[in-house]
């Protein structure tokens, strides 16, 4: 479904579930899109009214002639898209850049936001080459181990817009997420695997907010929830169980 947002950007976005179910707002990691969560959305819709939408400029997303692409352009679109589904508040699971995202969200918009579960999260540099290397030794760990990941689903990573993708992914140079940590007071779980060269940030992002718990996944990499969307789904499940 399409939102045309005020700005004349529009946002695609899926709502599943009931309604009467606390609300889950899901934000895509960096060249994902809302397909992304696929596999875990039969299980969420147990207990959630599911939310999920491309960031503009992203997947099936369309940003506006003069689109800003910045994270308080963002947390204004969620909020229309929120206001648009008559939904006053929300829990939030993310992964990766889409962390990032959330977390701005969470620090700007904090009226909106019950629980936040920030996967992957970094707010520091991002080593593309380290997260491949550990996704490297994850994999081995896990197929070791006799664990087989499903293949990522189907458009996970498929745009309208090779442009405005590159450009909705710049919002998180120029945001001081050490100083939006800092703002964040809601109930906070952030999730990282062991193998992720992210881990070491998420650390100093727990440490930065007033309500956040860290937990670490074994033999997890970046990009966890593809890599092991069981075992992430379990441990999101296992931490909001106590907020809704």
């Amino acid at each position: 479904m399409m939102l045309n947002l005020s700005d004349g950007a529009r946002l695609n976005y899926l709502a599943s579930g009931d309604s009467a179910k606390p609300a889950l707002l899901l934000w895509h990691g960096a060249r994902c899109t809302l397909r992304q969560w696929d596999h875990v959305i039969a299980e969420l819709e147990q207990t959630f009214y599911v939310l999920r939408f491309d960031i503009r400029g992203a997947g099936q997303s369309i940003g506006a002639a003069d689109s800003a692409y910045d994270f308080e352009t963002y947390a204004e679109d969620v909020e229309q898209l929120l206001t648009h589904l008559d939904v006053e508040r929300c829990h939030i699971w993310s992964m990766a850049w889409g962390s990032r995202a959330a977390l701005a969200f969470c620090a700007l918009k904090p009226m909106r936001v019950i629980s936040a579960a920030l996967f992957d999260l970094s707010i520091g540099h991002a080593d593309v080459e380290a997260q491949i290397a550990g996704n490297k030794a994850a994999r081995e760990k896990q197929k070791a181990a006799g664990y087989k990941a499903p293949p990522p689903p189907a458009g996970w990573n498929d745009h309208l817009d090779d442009e405005t993708l590159k450009k909705s992914l710049g919002a998180a140079a120029n945001a001081d997420l050490h100083a939006l940590a800092r703002l964040i007071h809601m109930p906070v779980l952030i999730a990282t695997g062991d193998h992720d060269p992210n881990l070491e940030s998420s650390r100093a992002a727990q440490a930065l907010m007033s309500d956040a718990a860290l937990v670490e996944m074994t033999d997890v990499g970046h990009g966890s929830i593809i890599m092991q969307p069981d075992l992430c789904t379990k441990t999101f499940l296992t931490f909001v169980s106590s907020h809704v």
